[in-house]
């Protein structure tokens, strides 16, 4: 058993803990932003056996929010570990000054960690005559494990479909009768330094880790609607510095991946192309940016004011079509690659394809137009569903691993570490043969 699996079964413990009191924190440290929200849960009780995203938000309410621009974070990943350690500091303090409480317990997400995705199966005889908590643990056990590469951990490992003798698509089969007991489980692996500078960054920070997630599932938590995680649909959550994609199927996540570019690198062409500091860059792209040109944009002149101290220099004025041309080779590059990610996954063998866009850089104007053309013609933007006490400024695309979060806060799924499960007999097999079994079974 690896030390970070003991460690995620500890954080179940704090988050029960914490669930208890009926506090605690959530941290989306993200490269352009970092933003802490403090949930207080009305019952607590009722909240551990939550089953609709709807009971979740009313099981729940923010009293304390604070976001701050981020330090020390590229492409979703922590660089400068006291940099990152005094934003999560001055957010969490600002939270908890907010909620007029101290909290100790926080779960966080992020979104770096070059995530792989694994499709695991494995089948086993049921020990006695009705399926038990033991059973499951050893056809979890049972799923042959893949070589996942030296430096990787199991950030998450999902059962996503059980099998009783002939019936399939059980979401829990404890208490089943049956004699044959088989098991679809999705993993989601990534780079363990990048989890362990995380750890102990908040850890610096005097705070207690009581979970940890990818970004790229939170956030498809929040986006995508019920009917879309149960008929097929991936959610590209558009951060800063890295781009997260996950598909869902039968209300579970099945694959994730993560494109490392951002609105953040659509902000460094505008800064490098237009010779302007990054700050002004990124003020540019937010009130003017856009893909599509028109006859309209060659008139519409952008003022760049600078303070370099050559007048000349300081007063210049571009046209919003120049602007266009900077920004879209680079959403297209971004887009293409999320193609070429759910090309991998065997994306078009779904029933349905419908893909949401959201995450900050998901707001350019005119981004669901393009990505119609590049991804597939079912595109929309999505928002976050609405938590209550949630500050209107966080209620936009920018802030859905944040809500996502909350949810799998309120109501965690299954995972390897809810069961006692020898590690050592863990395996796997592709994804599009998994994705396929899912579609013709379920």
């Amino acid at each position: 058993m690896t030390e970070f699996h003991k460690t995620q079964r500890a954080m179940r413990t704090m988050r029960t803990t914490a669930m208890a009191r009926g506090v605690i924190a959530l941290l989306d440290i993200g490269t352009s932003k970092v933003s802490c929200l403090v949930l207080r849960f009305e019952n607590p009780e009722a909240a551990n056996d939550v089953v609709t995203p709807l009971f979740q938000q009313s099981a729940m309410r923010v009293i304390g929010a604070k976001t701050i621009a981020s330090q020390g974070v590229r492409y979703g990943e922590i660089d400068a570990m006291a940099e990152t350690e005094r934003a999560i500091r001055t957010a969490v303090q600002a939270a908890q000054k907010m909620a007029n409480t101290r909290v100790d317990h926080v779960i966080a997400c992020f979104s770096g960690g070059e995530p792989r995705s694994y499709g695991l199966a494995g089948e086993v005889d049921v020990a006695g005559s009705h399926v038990e908590e033991q059973d499951v643990a050893r056809v979890l056990a049972a799923c042959d494990m893949p070589d996942i590469g030296w430096g990787r951990e199991v950030l998450h490992a999902h059962p996503v479909n059980f099998a009783l003798d002939h019936r399939s698509g059980l979401s829990d089969p404890r208490g089943h009768v049956g004699a044959k007991l088989a098991t679809d489980m999705h993993m989601l692996t990534v780079d363990a330094a990048s989890v362990q500078n995380i750890i102990t960054c908040i850890r610096r920070c005097d705070l207690e880790l009581a979970g940890i997630a990818s970004s790229a599932y939170v956030a498809g938590l929040s986006a995508l609607v019920e009917d879309e995680q149960e008929l097929g649909a991936a959610c590209i959550d558009m951060g800063g510095g890295a781009t997260g994609v996950s598909i869902f199927l039968k209300k579970h996540m099945i694959f994730a991946d993560t494109v490392r570019m951002g609105g953040d690198t659509v902000t460094r062409d505008i800064s490098a192309g237009l010779q302007v500091p990054m700050a002004l860059a990124e003020r540019i792209k937010t009130f003017h940016g856009g893909v599509h040109a028109t006859g309209m944009d060659d008139r519409e002149m952008i003022e760049l004011s600078a303070n370099s101290g050559d007048w000349e220099k300081d007063r210049r004025q571009i046209s919003r079509t120049e602007l266009i041309g900077i920004m879209r080779p680079r959403v297209e590059e971004i887009l293409e690659e999320v193609r070429a990610s759910l090309d991998v996954a065997g994306f078009d063998l779904l029933p349905s394809q419908q893909i949401v866009l959201t995450g900050g850089a998901s707001q350019i104007p005119g981004l669901d137009m393009l990505a119609a053309k590049i991804l597939g013609q079912n595109v929309r933007l999505g928002r976050p569903m609405r938590v209550q006490g949630m500050p209107e400024a966080m209620r936009g695309p920018g802030f859905a691993a944040m809500v996502g979060l909350a949810l799998f806060a309120a109501c965690p799924q299954d995972e390897w570490w809810d069961f006692e499960i020898p590690l050592e007999r863990m395996g796997g097999r592709s994804f599009k043969r998994a994705i396929r079994w899912f579609r013709d079974n379920w």
